[in-house]
């Protein structure tokens, strides 16, 4: 029987066969990098669309916080302006209360009682004056608290023959100021208040 050598011919099947697993190597390789580039560029790509929406976010925030900082000025700036204007409109309302205060104690101050000095510190009153007799100054306070404008009289002082005034009583005393309501304003607050 002869013998063939097939030696040669699987050799260079082997050979082949480590060329085609090089060249298949080699292209899994190339496509493996291929295919990491590509992905390494889209996550560039997302990170750089992300970074780019954040700083869009950052900025917009960034004016947010501005306009929230404006409107906190705003809201102290109103808050300044309401508390003047109720300065000013307590003001306006108190005008004539000072007109009133000083006819209602013209009106209380009996004959034989002289005013000297009238002092307001807030709804009180300090008032000092010479009077004839105790009993004009009894008959002061009990008009002074009669009056819808004031209240609550509290003799402080009543000294006799003080600084020359001879058969006279000296006195001081204090009256609280009551806020008075027009009869119109109690019935229009009472109109108000009730329910329909």
């Amino acid at each position: 029987m002869p013998h063939i050598n097939l030696l040669p011919w699987r050799e260079a099947a082997r050979q082949e066969r480590q060329r085609q697993f090089a060249v298949v190597a080699v292209g899994a390789a190339v496509l493996a990098a291929l295919a990491i580039v590509f992905v390494h560029l889209q996550f560039s790509g997302m990170i750089e669309t992300q970074n780019g929406r954040n700083q869009f976010l950052e900025a917009q925030i960034k004016e947010v916080d501005k306009q929230i900082a404006e409107i906190k000025t705003l809201k102290d700036d109103k808050k300044a302006l309401l508390a003047r204007m109720e300065v000013i409109q307590k003001l306006q309302r108190s005008r004539p209360e000072v007109v009133h205060l000083f006819e209602e104690i013209s009106k209380a101050t009996p004959k034989g009682v002289f005013l000297l000095n009238t002092v307001r510190n807030g709804n009180k009153l300090n008032i000092e004056g010479v009077a004839d007799s105790n009993d004009s100054v009894s008959a002061f306070m009990r008009q002074l608290n009669a009056s819808p404008w004031l209240n609550n009289p509290r003799l402080t002082v009543i000294e006799s023959n003080k600084s020359g005034y001879k058969d006279a009583s000296w006195f001081k005393l204090d009256v609280e100021q009551v806020e008075y309501v027009e009869p119109e304003q109690q019935q229009a607050q009472v109109s108000k208040g009730k329910p329909s």
